[in-house]
């Protein structure tokens, strides 16, 4: 099956795909097109949804809530960031970072006080090296060795234990054996009081833990949300789901695993 990532060639997306993966990797510029690639039916995809520093991933949220697409496997990808350059460390004037790079190393940039432009992608970063003078730029390390950028300082992003976790897309439901998590997108019809205390009752009533809960604009009026809501698979997930209806409306994004990601 290929496999659709956010590219270019040595984003944190690439290089997770290969890792685990392997096979034909299809790379895509934008978190959007992926889903819409997807959705058309040219391969699974690979994408962002969260980082233990910088939180939700908006572009993925938003394509769960505008492409018919089912998650299938999760995984957690321990991020480590470098910055990377050919200017010596003391006489670098400005620094490349992606927004969701950038946010997770903002104390070396705090540090160093000098301007941040923001890129596409961590490749983006490093590609723009080349014709800026006195530039750096935070990368991973296998984009660094790509482009062959000396490092000037590694493992610089502020939480030694930050991690982003990815999920895989598909067109159709993944098999509901041996998942160990569901999960949900909430939207209610009309706005009344205690509405999200019934809606996580449901879960509560029946002993179902919630491990991620996060809303969003609808996108349809100011103060309209959504809900996406992550929960531990257990037997009652079923039930819980038909209790559910009689309260909100609701799409079920899949029941999926964990895939561990190789050292």
């Amino acid at each position: 099956m290929t496999l659709i990532v956010l590219g270019p060639e040595g984003t944190f997306s690439h290089e997770l795909a290969v890792r685990v993966y392997g096979g034909e990797i299809l790379l895509a510029p934008t978190i959007h097109e992926i889903f819409s690639m997807v959705e058309q039916g040219l391969g699974d995809g690979l994408v962002p949804i969260e980082n233990s520093e910088a939180g939700g991933v908006g572009a993925t949220l938003d394509g769960l809530l505008q492409h018919q697409v089912y998650i299938t496997a999760e995984l957690y990808m321990p991020v480590h960031h470098h910055l990377a350059g050919f200017t010596p460390l003391d006489s670098v004037t400005v620094i490349y970072a992606h927004p969701q790079t950038h946010e997770q190393c903002s104390r070396i940039t705090n540090e160093m006080k000098i301007p941040v432009i923001h890129t596409s992608s961590n490749a983006a970063s490093a590609r723009e090296l080349a014709g800026s003078p006195g530039s750096a730029a935070i990368v991973s390390r296998m984009t660094a060795d790509l482009y062959k950028i000396p490092l000037l300082r590694g493992n610089v992003e502020n939480n030694p234990g930050n991690t982003t976790r990815f999920i895989r897309i598909a067109r159709t439901k993944g098999k509901e054996k041996g998942s160990t998590k569901c999960s949900i997108l909430v939207d209610p019809e009309k706005d009344q009081p205690g509405l999200l205390y019934q809606i996580l009752g449901v879960f509560a009533e029946r002993g179902i833990n919630l491990t991620r809960i996060e809303s969003r604009p609808s996108k349809r009026r100011m103060g309209e949300y959504l809900f996406f809501i992550d929960l531990a698979y257990s037997p009652g997930c079923h039930d819980a789901l038909v209790a559910l209806r009689e309260k909100s409306r609701f799409r079920d994004l899949g029941c999926y695993q964990e895939v561990k990601v190789p050292e």
